[in-house]
Protein backbone atom coordinates (compact mmCIF):
# COMPACT_ATOMS: atom_id res chain seq x y z
CA UNK A 1 0.00 0.00 0.00
CA UNK A 2 1.57 3.04 -1.21
CA UNK A 3 1.64 6.06 1.52
CA UNK A 4 0.65 9.52 0.67
CA UNK A 5 3.44 11.46 0.51
CA UNK A 6 4.26 14.89 3.18
CA UNK A 7 7.01 17.25 3.40
CA UNK A 8 8.46 18.88 6.90
CA UNK A 9 8.78 22.58 7.48
CA UNK A 10 10.69 22.81 10.39
CA UNK A 11 11.90 26.51 11.43
CA UNK A 12 13.27 28.12 14.90
CA UNK A 13 13.50 32.05 14.53
CA UNK A 14 15.82 33.02 18.15
CA UNK A 15 18.47 31.41 20.29
CA UNK A 16 16.33 31.07 23.04
CA UNK A 17 13.66 28.68 21.11
CA UNK A 18 17.03 26.51 20.46
CA UNK A 19 17.64 26.59 24.28
CA UNK A 20 13.33 25.89 25.21
CA UNK A 21 13.26 22.53 23.63
CA UNK A 22 11.85 24.26 20.06
CA UNK A 23 14.91 22.85 18.55
CA UNK A 24 14.49 21.95 14.45
CA UNK A 25 15.47 18.75 15.97
CA UNK A 26 12.62 18.14 18.25
CA UNK A 27 9.96 19.92 15.64
CA UNK A 28 10.94 17.29 13.29
CA UNK A 29 10.61 14.47 15.64
CA UNK A 30 7.35 15.55 16.16
CA UNK A 31 6.33 15.86 12.92
CA UNK A 32 7.22 12.87 12.30
CA UNK A 33 5.77 10.83 14.76
CA UNK A 34 2.55 12.77 13.29
CA UNK A 35 3.50 11.49 9.83
CA UNK A 36 3.67 7.58 11.02
CA UNK A 37 0.49 8.00 13.19
CA UNK A 38 -1.33 9.53 10.15
CA UNK A 39 0.45 7.11 7.94
CA UNK A 40 2.31 9.72 6.14
CA UNK A 41 5.37 8.94 3.89
CA UNK A 42 8.07 12.21 4.84
CA UNK A 43 9.37 12.34 1.19
CA UNK A 44 11.82 15.34 2.25
CA UNK A 45 12.57 17.71 5.52
CA UNK A 46 13.27 21.67 4.58
CA UNK A 47 14.76 23.30 8.02
CA UNK A 48 15.38 27.05 8.49
CA UNK A 49 17.57 27.68 11.52
CA UNK A 50 17.87 31.02 13.34
CA UNK A 51 21.07 32.34 11.99
CA UNK A 52 18.86 32.23 8.61
CA UNK A 53 18.40 35.52 7.14
CA UNK A 54 14.93 36.78 5.97
CA UNK A 55 16.68 36.40 2.27
CA UNK A 56 17.53 33.06 3.21
CA UNK A 57 14.23 31.95 4.70
CA UNK A 58 11.96 33.12 1.39
CA UNK A 59 13.97 31.17 -0.12
CA UNK A 60 13.61 28.21 1.75
CA UNK A 61 9.81 28.45 1.77
CA UNK A 62 10.04 29.02 -1.83
CA UNK A 63 11.89 25.99 -2.16
CA UNK A 64 9.55 24.06 0.05
CA UNK A 65 6.27 24.80 -2.37
CA UNK A 66 8.27 24.50 -5.58
CA UNK A 67 9.16 20.63 -4.78
CA UNK A 68 5.58 19.82 -3.19
CA UNK A 69 4.39 21.10 -6.95
CA UNK A 70 7.33 19.28 -8.96
CA UNK A 71 6.86 15.93 -6.87
CA UNK A 72 3.28 15.97 -6.50
CA UNK A 73 3.03 16.07 -3.15
CA UNK A 74 -0.09 17.56 -1.25
CA UNK A 75 0.81 17.26 2.39
CA UNK A 76 2.93 19.51 4.00
CA UNK A 77 3.49 19.45 8.16
CA UNK A 78 4.28 22.60 10.13
CA UNK A 79 4.52 22.52 14.27
CA UNK A 80 2.29 25.85 14.18
CA UNK A 81 1.37 28.51 12.08
CA UNK A 82 3.94 30.95 12.91
CA UNK A 83 6.45 28.64 11.97
CA UNK A 84 5.30 28.38 8.54
CA UNK A 85 4.35 32.13 7.59
CA UNK A 86 4.35 35.17 9.29
CA UNK A 87 3.62 37.83 6.48
CA UNK A 88 0.31 38.14 4.28
CA UNK A 89 2.68 37.40 1.13
CA UNK A 90 3.34 33.91 2.13
CA UNK A 91 0.36 33.22 3.83
CA UNK A 92 -1.69 33.94 0.11
CA UNK A 93 1.24 31.96 -1.37
CA UNK A 94 -0.20 29.16 0.97
CA UNK A 95 -3.53 29.78 0.27
CA UNK A 96 -3.17 29.60 -3.38
CA UNK A 97 -1.27 26.51 -3.21
CA UNK A 98 -4.26 24.89 -1.47
CA UNK A 99 -7.00 25.93 -3.66
CA UNK A 100 -4.88 25.02 -6.38
CA UNK A 101 -5.71 21.11 -5.45
CA UNK A 102 -8.74 19.92 -3.29
CA UNK A 103 -5.87 17.12 -2.01
CA UNK A 104 -3.94 19.51 -0.48
CA UNK A 105 -3.69 20.27 3.11
CA UNK A 106 -1.38 21.77 5.55
CA UNK A 107 -1.46 20.24 8.94
CA UNK A 108 -0.52 22.45 12.07
CA UNK A 109 0.23 19.64 14.98
CA UNK A 110 0.71 21.38 18.20
CA UNK A 111 -2.40 23.32 16.55
CA UNK A 112 -4.53 20.44 15.64
CA UNK A 113 -5.66 22.49 13.09
CA UNK A 114 -5.95 21.70 9.41
CA UNK A 115 -5.75 24.08 6.04
CA UNK A 116 -7.33 22.49 3.05
CA UNK A 117 -10.12 23.79 -0.07
CA UNK A 118 -12.73 23.10 1.84
CA UNK A 119 -12.03 24.94 5.17
CA UNK A 120 -15.07 25.75 6.48
CA UNK A 121 -15.45 29.77 6.73
CA UNK A 122 -15.18 30.00 10.38
CA UNK A 123 -11.81 28.02 10.34
CA UNK A 124 -10.44 30.18 7.07
CA UNK A 125 -11.21 33.30 10.15
CA UNK A 126 -9.45 31.44 12.37
CA UNK A 127 -6.34 30.69 9.73
CA UNK A 128 -6.55 34.37 8.75
CA UNK A 129 -6.54 35.74 12.30
CA UNK A 130 -3.32 33.28 13.34
CA UNK A 131 -1.60 34.51 10.49
CA UNK A 132 -2.42 38.54 11.37
CA UNK A 133 -0.95 37.34 15.02
CA UNK A 134 2.10 35.93 13.58
CA UNK A 135 2.34 38.87 11.68
CA UNK A 136 2.02 41.63 14.78
CA UNK A 137 3.88 39.18 16.77
CA UNK A 138 7.54 39.72 14.00
CA UNK A 139 6.38 43.71 13.42
CA UNK A 140 6.59 44.17 17.51
CA UNK A 141 9.74 42.09 17.54
CA UNK A 142 11.49 43.98 14.74
CA UNK A 143 10.40 47.18 16.73
CA UNK A 144 11.95 45.88 20.00
CA UNK A 145 14.86 44.89 18.24
CA UNK A 146 15.46 48.09 16.58
CA UNK A 147 14.86 49.93 19.94
CA UNK A 148 17.39 47.53 21.16
CA UNK A 149 19.87 48.31 18.94
CA UNK A 150 19.31 52.16 19.21
CA UNK A 151 20.24 51.79 22.94
CA UNK A 152 23.22 49.55 22.62
CA UNK A 153 24.79 52.42 19.76
CA UNK A 154 23.72 54.96 21.87
CA UNK A 155 25.88 53.53 24.99
CA UNK A 156 28.72 53.43 22.10
CA UNK A 157 28.49 49.76 21.56
CA UNK A 158 27.66 47.74 18.29
CA UNK A 159 24.74 45.76 18.48
CA UNK A 160 25.67 42.86 16.11
CA UNK A 161 28.34 39.78 16.34
CA UNK A 162 31.82 41.05 16.83
CA UNK A 163 33.80 41.80 13.39
CA UNK A 164 37.32 39.95 12.40
CA UNK A 165 39.58 41.34 15.69
CA UNK A 166 37.18 41.46 18.19
CA UNK A 167 35.66 39.27 20.09
CA UNK A 168 32.40 38.95 22.19
CA UNK A 169 32.34 39.64 26.33
CA UNK A 170 30.04 39.68 28.95
CA UNK A 171 26.39 38.35 30.13
CA UNK A 172 23.16 38.35 28.23
CA UNK A 173 22.35 42.38 27.88
CA UNK A 174 25.22 43.35 29.12
CA UNK A 175 27.59 42.07 25.74
CA UNK A 176 30.19 44.05 24.84
CA UNK A 177 33.50 43.69 22.47
CA UNK A 178 37.03 43.64 22.58
CA UNK A 179 39.82 42.99 20.72
CA UNK A 180 40.53 39.52 19.67
CA UNK A 181 44.06 38.89 20.75
CA UNK A 182 44.32 36.24 17.89
CA UNK A 183 43.63 37.74 15.39
CA UNK A 184 43.98 41.46 16.13
CA UNK A 185 47.37 41.49 14.81
CA UNK A 186 46.32 40.35 11.49
CA UNK A 187 43.57 43.32 10.94
CA UNK A 188 47.02 45.51 11.95
CA UNK A 189 48.55 44.04 9.37
CA UNK A 190 46.63 44.16 6.77
CA UNK A 191 45.95 47.95 6.81
CA UNK A 192 49.49 48.98 6.87
CA UNK A 193 50.33 46.51 3.98
CA UNK A 194 47.83 48.13 1.98
CA UNK A 195 48.42 51.56 2.96
CA UNK A 196 51.99 50.95 1.47
CA UNK A 197 50.41 51.34 -1.79
CA UNK A 198 52.53 47.74 -3.06
CA UNK A 199 49.49 45.45 -2.82
CA UNK A 200 45.89 45.21 -4.91
CA UNK A 201 43.19 43.66 -2.86
CA UNK A 202 44.19 40.24 -4.59
CA UNK A 203 47.66 39.95 -3.71
CA UNK A 204 46.55 41.54 -0.06
CA UNK A 205 44.35 38.34 -0.07
CA UNK A 206 46.82 35.69 -1.07
CA UNK A 207 49.21 37.35 1.68
CA UNK A 208 46.67 37.69 4.54
CA UNK A 209 45.49 33.92 4.09
CA UNK A 210 49.32 32.45 4.63
CA UNK A 211 49.27 34.95 7.75
CA UNK A 212 46.40 33.19 8.79
CA UNK A 213 43.15 35.21 8.54
CA UNK A 214 40.32 32.72 7.05
CA UNK A 215 37.05 32.87 6.51
CA UNK A 216 34.34 30.99 8.67
CA UNK A 217 34.94 27.68 6.48
CA UNK A 218 38.40 28.11 6.70
CA UNK A 219 39.08 29.31 3.10
CA UNK A 220 40.60 32.54 1.71
CA UNK A 221 38.28 35.64 2.86
CA UNK A 222 36.76 37.28 -0.64
CA UNK A 223 37.95 40.47 -2.63
CA UNK A 224 34.80 42.08 -1.59
CA UNK A 225 35.33 41.00 2.28
CA UNK A 226 38.46 42.12 2.10
CA UNK A 227 37.09 45.53 0.82
CA UNK A 228 34.65 45.70 3.41
CA UNK A 229 36.80 45.23 6.20
CA UNK A 230 39.00 47.51 5.15
CA UNK A 231 36.60 50.41 4.86
CA UNK A 232 34.92 49.35 8.70
CA UNK A 233 35.37 52.78 10.60
CA UNK A 234 34.54 50.21 13.55
CA UNK A 235 38.65 49.63 13.77
CA UNK A 236 39.63 52.90 14.62
CA UNK A 237 36.95 53.78 17.03
CA UNK A 238 33.68 54.78 15.19
CA UNK A 239 30.39 52.47 14.51
CA UNK A 240 28.54 52.97 11.53
CA UNK A 241 25.28 52.22 11.40
CA UNK A 242 21.92 52.77 8.67
CA UNK A 243 24.59 55.75 7.01
CA UNK A 244 25.26 57.38 10.16
CA UNK A 245 28.80 57.50 12.51
CA UNK A 246 28.77 57.14 16.03
CA UNK A 247 31.31 57.15 18.37
CA UNK A 248 31.98 53.63 19.64
CA UNK A 249 33.23 52.61 23.26
CA UNK A 250 35.55 49.59 21.89
CA UNK A 251 39.41 49.86 21.84
CA UNK A 252 40.67 50.88 18.45
CA UNK A 253 43.00 48.69 16.36
CA UNK A 254 44.33 51.22 14.35
CA UNK A 255 44.84 55.14 14.00
CA UNK A 256 42.51 57.09 11.89
CA UNK A 257 45.41 58.60 9.89
CA UNK A 258 46.14 54.95 9.10
CA UNK A 259 42.41 54.29 8.01
CA UNK A 260 42.45 57.67 5.88
CA UNK A 261 45.28 56.81 4.13
CA UNK A 262 43.91 53.45 3.19
CA UNK A 263 40.49 54.62 1.95
CA UNK A 264 42.63 57.13 -0.61
CA UNK A 265 44.28 54.11 -1.79
CA UNK A 266 41.22 52.10 -2.25
CA UNK A 267 39.05 54.60 -4.29
CA UNK A 268 42.76 55.64 -5.95
CA UNK A 269 42.87 52.21 -7.31
CA UNK A 270 44.90 52.68 -10.33
CA UNK A 271 48.38 53.37 -8.18
CA UNK A 272 47.92 49.66 -6.89
CA UNK A 273 49.46 47.60 -8.60
CA UNK A 274 47.50 44.07 -9.73
CA UNK A 275 48.64 40.88 -8.44
CA UNK A 276 50.91 38.36 -10.18
CA UNK A 277 52.68 35.46 -9.03
CA UNK A 278 56.00 37.28 -10.07
CA UNK A 279 55.55 41.03 -9.29
CA UNK A 280 58.70 43.44 -10.46
CA UNK A 281 60.08 45.81 -8.24
CA UNK A 282 58.67 48.81 -10.10
CA UNK A 283 55.45 47.65 -11.06
CA UNK A 284 52.86 50.92 -11.35
CA UNK A 285 55.96 52.58 -10.01
CA UNK A 286 57.30 55.00 -13.18
CA UNK A 287 55.66 56.36 -15.57
CA UNK A 288 56.47 57.81 -19.19
CA UNK A 289 57.74 61.30 -19.27
CA UNK A 290 56.45 61.80 -22.39
CA UNK A 291 52.72 60.70 -22.73
CA UNK A 292 52.69 59.93 -18.88
CA UNK A 293 51.30 55.81 -19.32
CA UNK A 294 52.80 53.63 -17.28
CA UNK A 295 55.75 51.65 -17.43
CA UNK A 296 55.00 47.78 -18.34
CA UNK A 297 57.49 45.31 -17.43
CA UNK A 298 58.22 41.61 -18.47
CA UNK A 299 60.70 38.88 -18.11
CA UNK A 300 62.83 37.85 -20.17
CA UNK A 301 65.69 34.95 -19.49
CA UNK A 302 65.18 36.17 -16.20
CA UNK A 303 65.80 39.53 -16.65
CA UNK A 304 62.70 42.30 -16.12
CA UNK A 305 62.59 44.62 -19.14
CA UNK A 306 60.32 48.34 -18.61
CA UNK A 307 58.43 49.98 -21.61
CA UNK A 308 55.87 52.08 -22.38
CA UNK A 309 52.62 51.10 -22.38
CA UNK A 310 51.35 53.10 -24.92
CA UNK A 311 53.50 51.62 -27.91
CA UNK A 312 51.41 53.10 -30.58
CA UNK A 313 50.86 56.46 -29.25
CA UNK A 314 54.15 57.55 -27.61
CA UNK A 315 57.51 57.59 -29.45
CA UNK A 316 58.99 55.66 -26.32
CA UNK A 317 60.51 52.25 -28.12
CA UNK A 318 63.16 51.98 -25.97
CA UNK A 319 63.03 48.62 -23.62
CA UNK A 320 65.38 49.32 -20.11
CA UNK A 321 66.92 46.84 -17.65
CA UNK A 322 65.75 46.85 -14.32
CA UNK A 323 69.36 47.11 -13.03
CA UNK A 324 69.82 50.33 -15.68
CA UNK A 325 67.16 51.92 -13.30
CA UNK A 326 68.57 50.69 -9.73
CA UNK A 327 71.86 51.60 -10.92
CA UNK A 328 70.87 55.19 -11.62
CA UNK A 329 69.06 55.03 -8.06
CA UNK A 330 71.83 53.65 -5.92
CA UNK A 331 73.71 57.35 -5.93
CA UNK A 332 70.54 59.37 -5.05
CA UNK A 333 70.06 56.67 -2.01
CA UNK A 334 74.18 57.76 -1.02
CA UNK A 335 72.98 61.62 -1.16
CA UNK A 336 70.72 61.05 1.37
CA UNK A 337 72.51 59.48 3.65
CA UNK A 338 74.11 60.14 7.12
CA UNK A 339 77.83 59.09 5.78
CA UNK A 340 78.22 56.50 8.83
CA UNK A 341 76.99 55.54 12.19
CA UNK A 342 79.20 58.64 14.47
CA UNK A 343 76.96 61.09 11.93
CA UNK A 344 73.72 59.23 13.00
CA UNK A 345 74.43 59.18 16.61
CA UNK A 346 75.27 62.98 16.54
CA UNK A 347 72.02 63.64 14.82
CA UNK A 348 70.16 61.60 18.07
CA UNK A 349 71.76 64.20 20.63
CA UNK A 350 70.64 66.93 18.31
CA UNK A 351 67.20 65.36 17.93
CA UNK A 352 66.53 65.27 21.13
CA UNK A 353 67.57 68.91 22.30
CA UNK A 354 65.25 69.60 19.25
CA UNK A 355 62.68 67.75 20.91
CA UNK A 356 62.98 70.01 24.11
CA UNK A 357 61.38 73.07 21.74
CA UNK A 358 59.19 70.97 20.29
CA UNK A 359 57.73 70.00 23.67
CA UNK A 360 57.44 73.74 24.90
CA UNK A 361 55.53 74.33 21.48
CA UNK A 362 52.87 71.03 21.84
CA UNK A 363 52.16 72.48 25.21
CA UNK A 364 50.87 75.52 23.64
CA UNK A 365 49.08 74.08 21.05
CA UNK A 366 47.62 71.73 23.86
CA UNK A 367 46.46 74.72 25.93
CA UNK A 368 44.82 75.97 22.69
CA UNK A 369 42.84 72.96 22.06
CA UNK A 370 41.92 73.04 25.44
CA UNK A 371 40.36 76.33 24.85
CA UNK A 372 38.42 75.55 21.63
CA UNK A 373 36.74 72.80 23.56
CA UNK A 374 35.97 74.39 26.62
CA UNK A 375 33.88 77.09 24.28
CA UNK A 376 32.41 73.83 22.21
CA UNK A 377 31.09 72.81 25.38
CA UNK A 378 29.57 75.79 26.39
CA UNK A 379 28.01 76.95 23.32
CA UNK A 380 27.02 73.14 23.27
CA UNK A 381 25.13 73.85 26.70
CA UNK A 382 23.62 77.25 25.82
CA UNK A 383 22.15 76.04 22.90
CA UNK A 384 20.62 73.26 24.87
CA UNK A 385 18.97 75.76 27.13
CA UNK A 386 17.01 78.37 24.39
CA UNK A 387 16.01 75.04 23.08
CA UNK A 388 14.44 74.27 26.28
CA UNK A 389 13.00 77.92 27.18
CA UNK A 390 12.39 78.41 23.53
CA UNK A 391 14.27 81.66 23.02
CA UNK A 392 15.55 80.17 19.34
CA UNK A 393 13.96 77.93 17.27
CA UNK A 394 14.72 74.02 17.74
CA UNK A 395 16.30 74.12 14.16
CA UNK A 396 18.65 76.90 14.92
CA UNK A 397 19.36 75.22 18.05
CA UNK A 398 20.17 71.61 16.96
CA UNK A 399 22.48 73.33 14.09
CA UNK A 400 24.16 75.59 16.70
CA UNK A 401 24.89 71.43 18.88
CA UNK A 402 25.96 69.98 15.85
CA UNK A 403 28.72 72.71 14.76
CA UNK A 404 29.77 72.78 18.05
CA UNK A 405 30.24 68.70 18.67
CA UNK A 406 31.56 68.35 15.27
CA UNK A 407 34.27 71.34 16.11
CA UNK A 408 34.88 69.71 19.56
CA UNK A 409 35.33 66.09 18.33
CA UNK A 410 37.73 67.73 15.84
CA UNK A 411 40.36 69.40 17.93
CA UNK A 412 40.14 65.98 20.21
CA UNK A 413 41.13 64.32 17.32
CA UNK A 414 44.14 67.14 16.94
CA UNK A 415 44.96 66.70 20.70
CA UNK A 416 45.06 63.11 20.81
CA UNK A 417 47.50 63.70 17.39
CA UNK A 418 49.31 65.83 19.55
CA UNK A 419 49.65 63.35 22.49
CA UNK A 420 51.08 61.00 20.34
CA UNK A 421 53.81 63.34 18.44
CA UNK A 422 55.16 64.23 21.72
CA UNK A 423 56.44 60.93 22.37
CA UNK A 424 57.70 59.95 18.69
CA UNK A 425 59.23 63.54 17.45
CA UNK A 426 62.69 62.72 17.44
CA UNK A 427 62.24 58.63 17.35
CA UNK A 428 60.69 59.26 14.07
CA UNK A 429 63.28 61.25 12.56
CA UNK A 430 65.97 59.57 13.85
CA UNK A 431 64.28 56.12 12.41
CA UNK A 432 63.88 58.17 8.92
CA UNK A 433 67.68 58.66 8.85
CA UNK A 434 68.67 55.23 9.58
CA UNK A 435 66.73 53.94 6.87
CA UNK A 436 68.63 56.55 4.65
CA UNK A 437 71.59 55.32 6.15
CA UNK A 438 71.19 51.72 5.23
CA UNK A 439 68.47 51.78 2.04
CA UNK A 440 71.35 50.25 -0.16
CA UNK A 441 72.47 47.49 1.99
CA UNK A 442 68.71 46.43 2.63
CA UNK A 443 68.62 46.69 -0.78
CA UNK A 444 71.28 44.65 -1.92
CA UNK A 445 70.40 42.14 1.02
CA UNK A 446 70.13 38.54 -0.53
CA UNK A 447 67.13 38.42 2.27
CA UNK A 448 65.42 41.33 1.10
CA UNK A 449 62.20 40.58 -0.38
CA UNK A 450 60.84 41.98 -3.80
CA UNK A 451 58.11 43.63 -1.14
CA UNK A 452 60.57 45.15 1.21
CA UNK A 453 62.34 46.47 -2.05
CA UNK A 454 58.90 47.82 -3.60
CA UNK A 455 58.40 49.46 0.07
CA UNK A 456 61.95 50.98 0.77
CA UNK A 457 61.09 52.47 -2.86
CA UNK A 458 58.02 53.86 -1.53
CA UNK A 459 59.65 56.23 0.75
CA UNK A 460 62.42 57.03 -0.95
CA UNK A 461 61.41 58.49 -4.36
CA UNK A 462 57.59 59.53 -6.12
CA UNK A 463 57.14 60.56 -9.07
CA UNK A 464 59.43 58.45 -11.01
CA UNK A 465 59.47 59.33 -14.79
CA UNK A 466 61.06 57.42 -17.39
CA UNK A 467 62.90 59.26 -20.78
CA UNK A 468 64.89 56.59 -22.95
CA UNK A 469 66.61 55.02 -20.45
CA UNK A 470 66.94 57.51 -18.27
CA UNK A 471 65.01 57.92 -15.04
CA UNK A 472 63.74 61.05 -13.57
CA UNK A 473 63.03 61.07 -9.82
CA UNK A 474 61.44 63.36 -7.44
CA UNK A 475 62.30 62.30 -3.51
CA UNK A 476 59.25 62.10 -0.77
CA UNK A 477 58.95 64.85 1.04
CA UNK A 478 61.22 63.43 3.91
CA UNK A 479 64.02 62.34 1.88
CA UNK A 480 63.95 65.91 -0.42
CA UNK A 481 64.70 67.67 3.03
CA UNK A 482 67.31 65.16 3.68
CA UNK A 483 69.09 65.89 -0.03
CA UNK A 484 69.27 69.70 0.89
CA UNK A 485 71.17 69.72 4.05
CA UNK A 486 72.81 66.00 4.88
CA UNK A 487 75.75 67.41 2.28
CA UNK A 488 76.34 70.05 4.47
CA UNK A 489 76.04 68.11 7.82
CA UNK A 490 78.13 65.12 6.69
CA UNK A 491 80.66 68.12 5.43
CA UNK A 492 80.59 69.85 8.56
CA UNK A 493 80.81 66.20 10.21
CA UNK A 494 84.42 65.78 8.63
CA UNK A 495 85.60 69.16 9.27
CA UNK A 496 84.96 68.68 12.64
CA UNK A 497 86.67 65.54 12.77
CA UNK A 498 89.75 66.67 11.11
CA UNK A 499 89.80 69.93 13.88
CA UNK A 500 89.05 72.30 11.36
CA UNK A 501 85.63 73.81 13.52
CA UNK A 502 87.08 75.11 16.64
CA UNK A 503 85.49 75.81 20.11
CA UNK A 504 83.34 72.40 20.12
CA UNK A 505 84.28 70.53 22.81
CA UNK A 506 82.44 67.14 21.33
CA UNK A 507 81.05 64.87 18.58
CA UNK A 508 77.94 65.29 20.01
CA UNK A 509 77.87 69.16 21.07
CA UNK A 510 75.09 70.23 18.20
CA UNK A 511 77.73 71.93 15.42
CA UNK A 512 75.51 71.80 12.99
CA UNK A 513 72.93 75.32 12.84
CA UNK A 514 70.78 73.71 10.01
CA UNK A 515 69.43 71.16 12.83
CA UNK A 516 68.40 73.21 15.26
CA UNK A 517 67.25 76.20 13.38
CA UNK A 518 64.70 78.27 14.03
CA UNK A 519 61.30 76.71 14.05
CA UNK A 520 58.29 77.02 11.57
CA UNK A 521 54.91 77.50 12.27
CA UNK A 522 54.17 73.99 11.82
CA UNK A 523 56.62 71.91 13.42
CA UNK A 524 56.48 68.29 12.98
CA UNK A 525 58.48 64.68 12.87
CA UNK A 526 60.95 64.56 10.20
CA UNK A 527 59.36 61.96 7.86
CA UNK A 528 56.09 60.68 6.50
CA UNK A 529 53.38 59.67 7.96
CA UNK A 530 54.10 56.08 7.81
CA UNK A 531 57.93 55.16 8.38
CA UNK A 532 60.27 52.18 7.54
CA UNK A 533 62.50 51.49 10.03
CA UNK A 534 65.48 48.63 9.60
CA UNK A 535 65.88 45.99 11.91
CA UNK A 536 68.27 43.25 11.31
CA UNK A 537 68.49 43.61 7.57
CA UNK A 538 64.81 43.60 7.14
CA UNK A 539 61.84 46.63 6.64
CA UNK A 540 59.68 46.96 9.13
CA UNK A 541 56.40 49.35 8.60
CA UNK A 542 55.43 51.51 11.31
CA UNK A 543 53.23 54.40 12.15
CA UNK A 544 53.20 57.42 13.58
CA UNK A 545 51.01 60.26 13.38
Amino acid sequence: MNKTKCLIYARVSSREQEDTGYSLDSQEKLLQEYATKNDFGVKKSFRVSESASGKQIRKTFNELLSYANKHKISIILCEKIDRLTRNLKDAASVSDWINENGQREVHFVKESFVVNKNTRAHENLVWDMKVAIARFYTNNLSEEVKKGQKEKIAQGWRPTRPIVGYKTVGEKGHKIHVIDEKQSHLVKKMFELYSSGNYSLNALVNIMYKEGLKNTEGKKVGKSSMHRFLSNSFYYGKISWNGEIYDGQQEPLISKELFNAVQARLVRKIDNPQYKTHLPIFKAKIKCEECGGTITWETQKGTWYGHCNHYKKCSQKVYVKQNQIEEQLFPLLNGVAPKNERVLNWLIKAMKESHKDEIDYNTQKRESFNRIIRTSDRRIEEAYKDKLDGKMPATLCEKVMNEAIKEKEETLEELNKLSKSRTTYYEAGFAIHELALKAKEIYESPKAKTEDKRLLLSYAFSNLALNADRISPNYTLAFEFMSEWMPKLNKTFELLENGSTKGKRDAFASPCPTLLRERDSNPRPIGYTYLLVSKKGGLYHSHFP
